[in-house]
């Protein structure tokens, strides 16, 4: 679609023009379906891999256009943010060594880009969000400039009616607004098609559902945002939050979020998908059309349905239903788009193998998994798999109740080989991507594992934006070995590459736990929590949180000792001591400017902040830290 021909001011007729276009779309597939049109008989699987693009520094880089500029080649294709691509490989008839080849169409594509990345001096990483990327590098200004981009920016925020807002509890808590939709760029994932027949969409699709949760059980690899333990496959809770239009309403009133599971297993045909979309989520993007699908079939052709498409792929369900043409024919796919990418080729593939023999395997074994399962508990299922991986407890046909790691090696894993097994799949294929997941699971060492214990034992010895770069440079580094991730040993602090890279900005460092008071609040809390926390700096805000004064521990000892004899007994509140309009700095501040400020302006704390709040604070107490951390470090190499 041409960049050129989308609205991004959302002008209502060209939205309602779009809307007769996208009803039209829907009657010709209607037509096109009960004329037996489609392809049939043959099953393809085809993959889509997201990527992440960094710097010497391991920080995301903004290099997605001078990339593509110097491939050359229309595989490779943009992402929402410029520091991030997406290559699509062929599709594969599902049959023989197709899994063999799927490794190596990544591997090729893979490399070809290595190869311009090294002309530019920056690395491709694969995994679900990367450990060092920031809310700073989230900023507008990294969107990928594309009108396509830009219009669904605006259509969200106009839909929202205002910034993002993103709460996240897992081992730790994350409560953030951001002004963009580009949150959601932090998430990588590695997506896979399944083509099937019409007459076998609903029991394919159904058993897909039913399917996600082991199968993600076994692939979480994205259990950190900004520093943060949270869910096991963070990426899940991120997109849904980061593209949920819904604003609050009233209880009784049920809506739902355009990232979803869906509401209930499908029963007739995928026009029920699609006419449950169009009725649910407005359209947010809109183009002028020339195509008249009825015209394109009454003169032999086979229309594209681009309005359809369009709308469809703003609408993220977690196994979304896709419409395409290949070799002259329409043909049905099922997307998955559960998994994350990384953490290796092999285990990406793996993955793959898991899950097209799984559905097959559950084809066989149970035909109709609606007379089965029941939709609730294949939701609650992905759900659990998301938060838990394989910590998590399936409930499973029966009503039984399992240890995810049992159901998988005990009777999936068995059942995926069968599924593969009568579908033709070579059976070394079968034995060397299955065995992968089988060692994973049976050892409890998925992604998320490697890097959840890999940071425990960093953050012992370390800080925290150390801890993540040697995260980041660990796995890139086991990435290029090609070794599937239950066999990593987990990463070395040494591997952060050295201490220029863990303090250049004040974000990589600053205290983020911090302890502030409000204007009105009596000084005597300000003096209690300088004791119980051993802290010498307080900042003060107002009812909005906005950082607008400071009370040193010397401007409480002055109090104390020349201005409290005169005004015993009456509570005085902070403002009247603090230190108005503060000198403060910025996470992006670098580590240089920050010393220079706190020498020139003599002071001992930089408050941090960002849009007005406060986001951490630097005291002269981190810098003799890490003083102290880089003297023993040298004077032991010496």
């Amino acid at each position: 679609m041409g960049e050129k021909d989308f609205d991004s001011q959302r002008d209502p007729e060209v939205m309602r023009v779009f809307m007769k276009a996208l009803l039209n779309d829907l009657r010709a597939l209607e037509h096109m379906l009960s004329c037996k049109m489609f392809e049939t008989g043959i099953r393809r699987i085809g993959a889509e891999q997201e990527l992440v693009l960094t710097d010497s520094q391991w920080r995301p880089a903004p290099i997605s256009l001078e990339v593509l500029n110097q491939l050359g080649d229309d595989t490779y294709t943009t992402e929402l943010a410029r520091f991030n691509l997406e290559f699509n490989l062929p599709p594969l008839v599902f049959e023989g060594k197709c899994f063999s080849q799927l490794e190596g169409d990544f591997q090729a594509l893979l490399d070809k880009m290595r190869g311009v990345l090294d002309d530019l001096g920056a690395r491709v990483l694969l995994t679900g969000i990367l450990p060092t990327i920031r809310k700073s590098d989230l900023d507008i200004g990294n969107l990928t400039p594309k009108t396509r981009y830009y219009a669904l920016n605006h259509a969200l925020r106009s839909l929202r009616g205002g910034a993002f807002e993103f709460r996240f509890t897992g081992t730790d808590e994350l409560i953030i607004r951001h002004d963009s939709v580009l949150l959601e760029a932090c998430n990588t994932s590695c997506q896979f098609h399944f083509q099937v027949s019409p007459d076998e969409f609903v029991r394919f699709y159904n058993i897909a559902q039913a399917a996600a949760g082991p199968v993600l059980a076994a692939a979480v690899n994205s259990p950190l945002l900004f520093g943060k333990r949270l869910w096991r496959e963070t990426r899940i809770a991120l997109f849904q939050q980061a593209i949920d239009t819904r604003q609050p309403g009233h209880q009784l009133q049920e809506r739902t979020s355009r990232v979803s599971f869906g509401n209930h297993w499908i029963r007739d045909s995928v026009l029920e998908i699609f006419r449950e979309d169009v009725a649910r989520f407005r359209v947010v993007l809109g183009m002028k059309l020339d195509e008249d699908p009825f015209e394109v079939i009454r003169t032999g052709g086979i229309p594209t349905l681009r309005a359809l498409q369009l709308h469809n792929s703003t609408v993220y369900r977690w196994m979304r239903p896709c419409y395409g043409v290949l070799n002259g024919k329409p043909h049905l796919r099922i997307e998955n788009r559960i998994l994350p990418a990384g953490p290796t080729v092999v285990d990406e593939v793996a993955n793959a193998a898991f899950y097209y023999g799984l559905i097959s395997g559950l084809i066989e074994r149970y035909g109709d998994i609606t007379e089965a399962l029941e939709f609730d508990v294949a939701k609650s299922n992905f759900l659990s798999a998301a938060r838990l991986g394989l910590d998590a407890h399936f409930e499973w046909v029966d009503e039984r109740r399992v240890p995810a790691a049992e159901l998988i090696t005990r009777e999936l894993l068995p059942l995926a080989q069968m599924g593969l097994e009568k579908s033709g799949i070579d059976g070394g294929d079968i034995d060397r991507y299955l065995s992968v997941i089988e060692a994973r699971v049976s050892r409890g060492r998925n992604g998320a594992r490697w890097l959840e214990d890999s940071l425990n034992r960093l953050r012992k010895k370390s800080s925290r934006s150390e801890a993540l770069i040697a995260l980041t440079a660990a796995m890139w580094s086991r990435q290029q070995e090609g070794r599937p991730v239950h066999e990593w040993e987990c990463a070395k602090l040494q591997e952060a590459g050295g201490w220029q890279k863990s303090y250049k900005y004040v974000e990589q460092y600053m205290t983020t736990d911090v302890f502030c008071v409000h204007e009105d609040e009596v000084i005597d809390l300000v003096a209690n929590l300088m004791d119980w926390e051993r802290i010498r700096h307080v900042p003060v805000e107002d009812s909005e949180h906005r950082l607008v004064g400071l009370i040193s521990y010397r401007q409480l000892l002055r109090f104390l000792a020349h201005d409290l004899p005169h005004d015993r007994g009456n509570p005085v509140p902070a403002r009247q001591i603090m230190q108005r309009n503060p000198i403060t700095v910025t996470p992006e501040t670098k580590t240089t400017e920050a010393i220079r400020l706190m020498r020139t302006q003599r002071v001992a704390c930089l408050p941090v902040v960002k849009e007005e709040q406060i986001v951490g604070i630097l005291t002269d107490a981190d810098f003799l830290q890490i003083a102290a951390e880089l003297l023993e470090l040298h004077l032991e190499d010496r």
